[in-house]
């Protein structure tokens, strides 16, 4: 089973506590293996190193891109004993190892830990995420906020809870003529998505709800 821990382009879908504890214990039984891709999630995004770690699960193969190498096209896996075991064939990669990209990952990762970058990405993701809820509270076209860490989605809805593709536009482009970039994901392409670099400020986040608010209201009241 390969998956993701948060579906990043699926909308931010996050699943419920348990959720992969259970789907550990059916591919056990079945001797089906677990590969979970943190390509988007890995390195701190979430607020753990691994997104999967927050289910208190390990899988038994793990897949991570872009943050590895803060955007040097770099990929990798990591797997257990067994499965490496029968790696035993040569192999190549469009974005394997080579000593540049394998240079910029390891000055990363030390970046990464130095500055304690997952604990501050747990940290402000809460305080971020409680402000997206407090809009939600004032803002009907807000249907949900889900997400975990500084991998946030808000996802906008009319009132009868059609979703609202075209106002997720609208706001996008209001808010990048207003200096902030975001996202869009889902399936109907009408889920905000704010995945901030793991150095934003308590500040920034601050001025990118007040900014986000000030839309809102200008959206609802139109």
């Amino acid at each position: 089973l390969i998956i993701e821990p948060i579906q990043g382009n699926g909308g931010i879908i996050t699943p419920p506590p348990g959720y992969f504890q259970l789907i550990r214990e059916i591919l056990n039984k079945y001797k089906v293996l677990l590969i979970t891709d943190e390509v988007q999630t890995g390195f701190g995004r979430t607020g753990k190193m691994f997104a999967v770690e927050h289910w208190g699960v390990v899988p038994d193969i793990m897949c991570m891109a872009k943050a590895l190498a803060n955007g040097t096209p770099l990929g990798a896996f990591i797997t257990n004993d067994a499965v490496a075991a029968a790696y035993t064939r040569p192999g190549a990669s469009t974005t394997g190892g080579n000593p540049v990209s394998t240079t910029a990952a390891l000055a990363t990762i030390e970046v990464i830990e130095n500055y304690r970058l997952v604990e501050k990405a747990k940290k402000l993701g809460d305080y971020f995420k409680n402000a997206l809820n407090d809009l939600q509270q004032k803002y009907r076209i807000i249907g949900d906020v889900r997400g975990m860490g500084l991998m946030l989605g808000v996802e906008l809805v009319k009132e009868d809870k059609i979703p609202a593709f075209d106002e997720t536009d609208n706001i996008l482009e209001q808010l990048k003529d207003l200096g902030i970039l975001a996202g869009k994901t889902g399936i109907s392409r009408n889920v905000l998505t704010f995945q901030p670099p793991l150095v934003i400020t308590q500040n920034d986040i601050d001025h990118l709800c007040m900014v986000l608010g000030i839309i809102l209201s200008k959206v609802s009241d139109g």
